[in-house]
């Protein structure tokens, strides 16, 4: 399921970008300047398929442990998703609702598989790239 709805590929710096084109928001993990911190930044795709540039990144120590490298990634990937939402006030001369109130399907369900999927997704090419530093770093 991943697989078929994410696209992950390594950019020219040398770091991981995976892309969401059913949420049209992208997330990479990058080397930062510093020995021991993974550079997150996040973005949204633009309707031609091209990526605009990161709208918000961070710096997390590659110490850290699963949950707070998840909980930096869904705090960056929800940042994204609060700007590119379009503002309230957007649809002018809409003043009355319909009788009818929207209802979603996914009633109680917070984060479905595929959410978790990218989430160890993420986790594990964290932990490829740490070990990698690890083991070309001590010869």
């Amino acid at each position: 399921m991943l697989w078929r709805r994410h696209t992950v590929y390594r950019d020219r710096s040398g770091g991981v970008v995976i892309r969401g084109e059913h949420v049209q928001r992208w997330i990479s993990l990058a080397p930062s300047g510093r020995r021991d911190e993974i550079l997150l930044r996040a973005g949204r795709i633009l309707d031609g398929g091209t990526t605009a540039p990161a709208r918000s990144e961070t710096v997390v120590p590659l110490h850290s442990d699963t949950g707070e490298l998840a909980a930096a990634c869904r705090r960056l990937l929800a940042e994204v998703a609060v700007d590119a939402a379009p503002p309230a006030s957007a649809a002018p001369g809409r003043t009355r609702r319909s009788g009818k109130p929207k209802r979603s399907g996914r009633k109680g369900k917070r984060m479905g598989l595929a959410s978790w999927m990218i989430i160890a997704c993420v986790v594990g090419v964290v932990a490829l790239y740490a070990y990698s530093a690890a083991t070309t770093g001590t010869r």
